[in-house]
């Protein structure tokens, strides 16, 4: 169900902003068909309207069915610190054609951020390649939130100018390990392909650093699960450019598909087994597969850290 707004609040939305309220506003309708119905996802309680006070929580809705004015209470401190951490390198804009994988992590983390906001969560984001590009640290206020709607604008427009950034997982992690708030809730979306070839060990030891601080992490594996794990070319002939290198390679899918299968089940399960060993939340998000992938996984976490 979409969300209603009038012509004057919708000038002040971004276009991410309002794509988020969308996707939440479904999410919870959807909720309340599940097992998690009654989870307040958007407020505690209600209370009776003081004459004076701001209109801005009143429930139009509960209003029309008892003519009685009650205004959304919420919880007035912040329970949650989330701090949302995004590859931006260039493998993340594969596939170059259609919804990429940079995209889809944009939109997924404005749909997280409309989460928390609803919440009362205070929530900071990171962005990364080969260097920490974005670093904010989490807030709860709605300027704030603004910030962040901007900063994944810009991101937005950013990555169809730029070309050929590496990956620096390593660093990246260690930063956000050591910057955020103890005990913060750590999402990171991310394809985990790291420029440096044989580099897992660091990898593991980098996302092993975030636990040891404390914080609670859920990584979404960012791909495209058709061509990056199954392959699913033409039979016919094709030039493989590396988006990061700019190396190339041509080759028949057929030849290399079954060794290419292999390598990448082989590497998926080493890092489902890490994220096990050090608790971290692993998550398979496929580009086609939409939001409901990524915010379920993050309300399960949500509620267990009550």
């Amino acid at each position: 169900m979409p969300v209603q707004l009038k012509p004057e609040e919708l000038k002040e939305l971004s276009h991410l902003e309002l794509l988020a309220k969308q996707v939440v506003e479904g999410f919870i309708t959807g909720l309340h068909k599940s097992p998690f119905h009654g989870f307040s996802v958007e407020f505690a309680e209600h209370r009776i309207y003081n004459p004076g006070e701001s209109t801005r929580h009143i429930d139009w809705k509960l209003y029309g069915k008892t003519e009685k004015l009650f205004v959304k209470r919420y919880e007035e401190e912040t329970n949650l610190r989330c701090q949302i951490v995004i590859d931006d390198s260039s493998s993340m804009y594969f596939p170059e054609t259609g919804l990429n994988k940079i995209t889809f992590s944009i939109q997924c983390a404005a749909a997280l951020i409309e989460l928390l906001k609803r919440q009362r969560d205070a929530v900071g984001l990171t962005v990364f390649s080969d260097t920490v590009e974005v670093h904010t640290p989490a807030k709860s206020t709605s300027v704030h939130q603004k910030l962040l709607y901007a900063e994944l604008e810009k991101l937005l427009v950013k990555y169809k100018q730029e070309n050929s950034k590496k990956t620096s997982t390593v660093e990246a992690l260690h930063h956000v390990a050591e910057n955020i708030h103890k005990r913060s809730l750590v999402i990171l979306f991310s394809d985990m392909f790291d420029s440096r070839i044989g580099n897992e060990n660091e990898i593991f030891s980098a996302l092993q650093h975030l636990r040891h601080n404390m914080h609670e992490v859920i990584l979404f594996h960012v791909t495209d699960k058709d061509k990056e794990e199954e392959f699913q070319f033409d039979n016919r002939p094709y030039r493989f450019i590396d988006m990061e290198s700019g190396e190339e390679v041509k080759v028949h899918p057929s030849e290399v598909r079954d060794s290419y299968i292999s390598s990448m089940n082989e590497y998926r399960k080493e890092l489902l087994l890490k994220c096990r060993q050090y608790r971290i939340e692993f998550v398979e998000a496929d580009i086609k597969n939409g939001f409901r992938q990524v915010l379920m996984p993050y309300l399960v976490k949500r509620v267990r850290m009550k």
